[in-house]
């Protein structure tokens, strides 16, 4: 078996604390060893004997950011819709059903060169492992094909047919989850890890949300849910109640939720791209992060509320805007995704873990929040794989 090895890194975050200093396992001068199956074999402080090198010319390496919320396959544009909230509209759950419209019109042809550009969009900014939902046909054949779809670009795929209340339900939301809790999620259940839902006014309410949950449960699913983005609402504590692995938005947190929070296994995932683009109020991160919460955060890349794939400009706003630390915000946007969708072995760089890490042109992660808007990463490597 050959080896390969990165070195003449300036600076390395393992995001192992026992490999060097601070929460972060930060070293200098360092050098990361993989072999063919693209696992990390070894972290050493100089360069080792080697069948490849990767010159890291002194840079920074980071591990691979962990995007674990977003809704890649989609067709149609929904540019006016922002333009007019920028001029004052209110931002709600309704649009989703533009996107469902032109996603259902779209042949598998015409998606997949979207989806592959999408994603090649998010290795440029330097993420190497990216969850992908549903949620954009709403009918049991169109969620499944939209599965079918995401899986043949990730591993992390998620069903979200809970995303809106589709035309032909309109007025009667508990005869749709009743095909969302049945036949579609029977099509759904084999081609996807977790089950989601949109819990919030406009969308689902929590006992449609709790039914959605425990049939996703019941066939072996992992929760997730879309909780307390438009307001506050019972949507994080029900994530809770559910061991959900993540509740995802949490814009609008009453003292219960971050208690709630704080005492249980659910990731509080950030999605501040979405904020920025509704105009929304940040989420106070400080006050969740000092509760003892676990938190990540995730770009939502979708067609209505954050149409970008941005992770270094997730990591600027969370510094700028929701009071973290650029540590917290790097561990966030890495180790705290992948805790977000169940995994150890990714979202940090040591013995046994995936070699996804980032090249960045600048001698510190720091410069992701220092220099916003520029274009830092110079190198991304999927599993050892140069994808950028």
């Amino acid at each position: 078996m050959s080896v390969t090895v990165i070195d003449d890194i300036g600076l390395l975050v393992t995001n192992d604390p026992n490999l060097g200093d601070g929460p972060l396992g930060i070293l200098r001068d360092a050098a990361v060893v993989f072999d063919d199956s693209g696992t990390v074999v070894a972290i050493t402080r100089a360069g080792p004997m080697a069948d490849r090198r990767l010159d890291a010319g002194g840079r920074c390496v980071i591990p691979g950011f962990v995007d674990s919320h977003t809704h890649l396959v989609f067709a149609g544009d929904r540019s006016e819709e922002f333009v007019a909230r920028m001029a004052g509209t209110d931002y709600g759950a309704g649009g989703i059903r533009v996107t469902t419209d032109a996603t259902t019109r779209a042949t598998d042809d015409e998606l997949r060169p979207l989806l592959r550009r999408r994603l090649a969009e998010a290795h440029g900014q330097g993420i190497t492992t990216v969850e992908i939902k549903s949620g954009y046909a709403l009918s049991v054949d169109g969620e499944a094909r939209l599965l079918r779809l995401a899986g043949e670009v990730t591993d992390h795929t998620t069903f979200l047919g809970a995303h809106v209340v589709p035309d032909d339900y309109a007025g009667r939301p508990d005869d749709y989850v009743d095909v969302v809790s049945g036949p579609m999620l029977a099509a759904a259940a084999p081609l996807v890890r977790f089950v989601d839902v949109f819990c919030e006014v406009g969308a689902f309410d929590v006992d449609q949300s709790r039914r959605v949950l425990e049939a996703g449960r019941a066939v072996g699913l992992g929760l997730k849910v879309h909780a307390n983005q438009l307001g506050a609402g019972p949507g994080v504590r029900l994530a809770v109640e559910m061991e959900a692995v993540s509740a995802d938005h949490c814009t609008h947190l009453t003292d219960d939720d971050v208690e709630a929070l704080a005492g249980s296994t659910t990731v509080a995932t950030f999605l501040p791209l979405a904020d920025f683009s509704t105009r929304q109020p940040y989420p106070d991160a400080r006050r969740v992060i000092d509760a003892g919460a676990a938190v990540a955060l995730a770009t939502n890349c979708n067609p209505g509320s954050s149409h970008s794939s941005s992770m270094p400009l997730c990591i600027a706003l969370a510094v700028r805007d929701m009071h973290m630390t650029i540590d917290e915000a790097i561990r966030s946007a890495t180790a705290g995704g992948a805790a977000a969708l169940g995994r150890d072995d990714i979202g940090r760089l040591s013995p046994g873990s995936a070699a996804d890490a980032v090249v960045l042109d600048a001698p510190s992660y720091t410069h992701l929040a220092y220099r916003p808007g520029m274009p830092l990463v110079a190198a991304t490597y999927v599993r050892g794989r140069l994808v950028r």
